[in-house]
């Protein structure tokens, strides 16, 4: 019984990935979480009435891991679709984007640089192989295909409020993944479709903790790990505040940069490996309205007087009565001194931006406003990345490590983090 039960730290997309395949293999995960509640990234708070998920997320056609498990827990039926479109905000003007006709009609932009930037998208979303992008750098890459001018308008922005001082240092291969995951549901050149489930990631997520209790897992909330214990090249067990938990093996799945600290006896390298990877930390405003903001699911802005890449307009894509709601995500270092500003900064920034987008929005518009805070929440991921980092499956007995940056060309998805999960349990149990 004592070698069944295996210890997985993280009780985010990945980490329920990980418990839920261990127990499918006829293991007993024990998750700690150290939040009050699982999901990570993905968990939900009471908005206003409204369950709802602290940060964005949307579903694509292409998320096979996710449906998978929405199959295998019944739960298929939630799943809805929905044609949405987007939006770009430049030169004080809300104009269409994302398909042919919006790009010709776009106002700012030379034809031979509307050509050049329609000629690179459709290519990378045809594109099947990343390697040959793997050890090339993302600005250069893309500014090679588009040139200067599509750059400076439709891109250097994106990357400038997205990755800041880090915006020369992403691979191309990892770019790419996120043109070809959108592009890939257009279901033609005109239309795109995203997806939801209904109730929020909520449904899925406490789908799956349920599955995994029924199944003899445990989940410990508010039950951070302060140590993995290591002795004689093995792994003994955790430690959380004032208990020991003995186990044989151990799977932690939150972001890298808690690992040295967590993780005191590894040996020198990989501390070193650890510790050498970035991530950029986000300042995510959740606001509600009376009205409708714009008919766009997702804008991109291109604006001098706002320090933002873009906004969400969630509602545009999963309804939610008469009420709006819109994320506006602030990304930076989590050294940057904008990270410290009191949460009223970025509220009185956010009603500022959203009554210049759309002037017919008022102060009366805006009901309730939340700021939530992530300070690992996008890691970066520079040319060839994945030699860069150490295998999940450590040299030491019983211990695999693992965050959303291993999910390299692709970026951090709830699909991805189940998909990696399942796989990694099923190494872990070999």
């Amino acid at each position: 019984m004592t070698q069944r039960r295996i210890a997985v730290i993280g009780a985010g997309p990945m980490g329920l990935g990980v418990a839920y395949q261990l127990v499918q293999q006829g293991c007993i995960p024990v998750v700690f979480e150290s939040d009050d509640r699982v999901g990570g990234m993905t968990s939900t708070f009471d908005f206003g009435g409204i369950d709802i998920e602290r940060y964005y997320h949307f579903h694509c056609t292409s998320d096979s891991a996710f449906f998978q498990v929405l199959q295998e827990l019944s739960l298929e039926e939630k799943m809805h679709w929905v044609n949405t479109s987007m939006g770009y905000y430049y030169q004080q003007k809300l104009q269409p984007w994302g398909n042919p006709v919006a790009l010709l009609r776009f106002s700012g932009l030379s034809l031979a640089a509307k050509f050049r930037y329609g000629l690179h998208a459709f290519l990378a979303t045809k594109r099947k192989e990343w390697k040959p992008l793997d050890q090339v750098e993302a600005t250069a890459w893309i500014k090679r295909w588009v040139g200067t001018e599509a750059y400076d308008v439709l891109w250097s922005k994106l990357f400038e409020y997205k990755f800041y001082d880090y915006s020369r240092e992403l691979s191309a291969a990892w770019i790419w993944s996120r043109i070809r995951r959108i592009g890939r549901s257009r279901y033609d050149i005109f239309r795109e479709k995203l997806g939801y489930l209904e109730g929020g990631s909520s449904t899925l997520l406490n789908s799956m903790k349920a599955c995994i209790e029924r199944g003899g897992g445990e989940f410990h909330l508010k039950s951070a790990v302060t140590k993995v214990a290591i002795s004689g090249g093995k792994v003994t067990g955790v430690h959380t505040d004032g208990a020991f938990h003995p186990f044989a093996r151990v799977v932690s799945t939150i972001p890298l940069p808690y690992i040295p600290a967590m993780i005191p006896d590894l040996p020198a390298e990989l501390m070193k490996k650890f510790a050498a990877v970035k991530n950029i930390a986000v300042v995510c405003v959740i606001v509600k309205l009376k009205k409708q903001v714009t008919g766009n699911f997702w804008l991109n802005v291109n604006d001098p007087a706002m320090d933002i890449p873009g906004l969400v307009e969630y509602t545009n894509l999963r309804p939610l009565g008469e009420e709006h709601i819109v994320y506006v995500p602030f990304y930076m270092p989590g050294e940057h001194p904008k990270y410290q500003d009191d949460d009223q900064v970025y509220e009185n920034k956010v009603s500022r931006y959203i009554k210049a987008i759309n002037p017919a929005v008022t102060d009366s518009d805006i009901t309730q406003i939340h700021v939530s805070r992530y300070r690992y929440a996008q890691p970066i991921c520079g040319p060839g990345y994945l030699d860069k980092v150490p295998s999940p499956s450590l040299p030491i007995k019983g211990l695999w490590v693992a965050d959303t940056s291993y999910y390299y060309p692709e970026d951090r998805g709830i699909s991805e983090g189940i998909g990696f999960g399942r796989e990694l349990a099923k190494h872990v149990t070999e």
